[in-house]
C-alpha cells in the first residue's frame, strides 16, 4: 500500500479493505481511497496541521470529511477521513455541461464565504502567506515546472525570489473572508443538483476572498478553456465585478506553492 508505517490505530481500521491510489492534484500528499473512507500521508508541516484543524473547526458549518483517526509518526501525519459523497466538480459529466459547472462553484464560494469566521483558528492574510512563501523560497521547495506560462523567463520574472519581491511591493487591500484557499475544480464536490462537500483545507483560513475567486478563474480556464461567456456568468451569480489584477496577483502567489 505504501512505504510509510502507518500506525497502528489506522491499520485497524482499514486492515483488508480494497482501495485505490488517487494521483489527482500536485500536492505531496499520498492518498489512499476505500469505499468510504480516505487516508492523506503528508509531512508534518505547518499546511498539513491546519487541515486537521480546519477539518475539525468546520464540522457542523460545512460539507467537509470527517475524521476519523489522527496520528503523527516519525515526522509524517496520517488523517483517517470520511470519503465524501458526490463526485468532483472536474468530473467530465459536468465539464461537458459549463454552464452547470460555473453555477456549482459559484455556489461552492458563497457556501465558504457566508461561514462566521468568529473564532476561526487560522488567519491566512497576505502577511502570513508572504511568511509561508519566504520559507519555501528560501528551502528552494517552489514547483518551476507546473506553472502557468509565462511567470519566468522571457518576459516574467526571474524567479521565485524575485516573484515574492514584487508581490510584497504590489500588496492589494483584501476583503476578509472564509477562504477555503486552493478552490479548484477537484476540491469540490458535487451531488444531486448541489454542492456536497470541500476537500483539501490545508490552507483554509481568513483571507482575501479573492485569493478564491482567482483559483477557481484558473481552474475554469484549464478545464473549459478561456471564455468569456463563462467568466461573466460566475461573476454575475456571485453579484460581483471582476477584478482582473487582484486574479492575477493570486494566481501569481500560488505560482510559490
Amino acid at each position: 500500500m505504501t512505504d510509510y508505517k502507518i500506525p497502528e490505530s489506522i491499520q485497524q481500521q482499514i486492515a483488508g479493505r480494497k482501495y485505490t491510489i488517487d494521483d489527482i492534484g500536485k500536492s505531496d500528499s499520498q492518498v489512499i481511497c476505500f469505499e468510504d473512507m480516505v487516508l492523506k500521508i503528508e509531512a508534518e508541516r505547518e499546511e498539513s496541521k491546519n487541515e486537521y484543524t480546519m477539518l475539525k473547526w468546520l464540522s457542523g458549518k460545512l460539507p467537509v470529511p470527517e475524521i476519523i483517526c489522527y496520528e503523527i509518526k516519525d515526522g509524517m501525519q496520517y488523517i483517517l477521513m470520511s470519503k465524501l459523497n458526490g463526485r468532483m466538480s472536474c468530473d467530465p459529466e459536468y465539464i461537458a455541461r459549463p454552464q452547470e459547472l460555473v453555477h456549482y462553484l459559484a455556489e461552492g464560494l458563497k457556501m465558504l464565504w457566508s461561514v462566521n469566521t468568529d473564532g476561526c483558528p487560522y488567519r491566512n492574510d497576505l502577511e502570513n502567506k508572504f511568511r509561508l512563501a519566504e520559507e519555501r523560497v528560501r528551502e528552494n521547495r517552489c514547483d518551476m515546472e507546473d506553472l502557468e506560462p509565462g511567470t519566468y523567463g522571457e518576459g516574467g520574472f526571474e524567479g521565485p525570489a524575485e516573484l515574492l519581491k514584487w508581490l510584497k511591493e504590489n500588496k492589494p487591500k483584501e476583503d476578509f473572508v472564509f477562504s477555503h484557499g486552493d478552490y479548484c475544480e477537484p476540491n469540490v464536490f458535487i451531488k444531486d443538483g448541489k454542492v456536497s462537500g470541500f476537500l483539501d483545507l490545508g490552507n483554509a483560513g481568513i483571507a482575501d476572498r479573492w485569493q478564491d475567486i482567482a483559483l477557481c478563474v484558473r481552474s475554469m480556464e484549464h478545464n473549459i478553456g478561456k471564455n468569456t461567456t463563462y467568466e461573466k456568468q460566475l461573476f454575475e451569480e456571485l453579484g460581483m465585478e471582476p477584478d482582473w489584477k487582484k486574479i492575477r496577483y493570486y494566481i501569481l502567489l500560488d505560482e510559490l506553492f
